[in-house]
C-alpha cells in the first residue's frame, strides 16, 4: 500500500447532499436504489435518539448484509453500532430487525475481495473519495479491510 490519508466524514454542504438519499425512503421510493443499498436505522450513542443513514451493500450472504465504514471508526454511525448493535434496515421495501457486528480482518479481507471483483471501477473511485490507497493487489484490499471496519447485519 502505497498512500493511505483517510479522509473525515463529510460535513456542511457535502454531508447533507450524502444524507439525501434518506428522503428516497422517506416518501416510500427506497425501493428504486433496490438492494445495493440499505437504510440503517440505528440509537445515537450518546442522545439515545433515533438516527438514520443510507449506506451501500457491499455483499450479501443468506440472512446477512454487509457495509462498510469508508470514513473508518470516525464515522458516527459506526459509533452508534458499536455502542448499540440492533438496528432495524430497510433494504428496498423489505424491513427487518438485524443485529451488527464487526468482522475480523481476514473475514472483513474476503467481503472487500468480493467486492473488488463484483465493483471494480467502484472500488477504485470510492478508495480515492475515502483517501485510501488501491492498485487492485490482494495487499491494498487487506490493508483496506484493516482500516475500514466491515459490519455483518445479521437478519433477526
Amino acid at each position: 500500500m502505497t498512500q493511505t490519508n483517510l479522509r473525515q466524514p463529510p460535513r456542511g454542504f457535502q454531508a447533507w447532499f450524502s444524507r439525501a438519499p434518506i428522503f428516497l425512503y422517506r416518501v416510500g421510493l427506497g425501493r428504486i436504489l433496490g438492494e445495493r443499498f440499505l437504510l440503517l436505522n440505528h440509537l445515537g450513542r450518546k442522545s439515545g435518539l433515533p438516527r438514520k443513514s443510507v449506506l451501500e451493500v457491499v455483499d450479501q450472504d443468506e440472512g446477512i448484509y454487509y457495509i462498510v465504514s469508508g470514513f473508518g471508526e470516525r464515522s458516527q454511525w459506526f459509533k452508534n453500532l458499536m455502542h448499540t448493535p440492533q438496528v432495524k434496515i430497510q433494504v428496498g421495501r423489505k424491513k427487518f430487525s438485524a443485529q451488527a457486528e464487526r468482522l475480523p480482518v481476514p473475514a472483513a479481507t474476503k467481503i472487500l475481495h468480493n467486492y473488488a471483483k463484483a465493483h471494480p471501477r467502484a472500488l477504485q473511485e470510492l478508495s480515492r473519495l475515502m483517501g485510501v490507497a488501491y492498485d487492485g493487489s490482494e495487499e491494498d484490499i487487506k490493508n483496506m479491510a484493516e482500516l475500514l471496519p466491515v459490519i455483518a447485519l445479521k437478519i433477526q
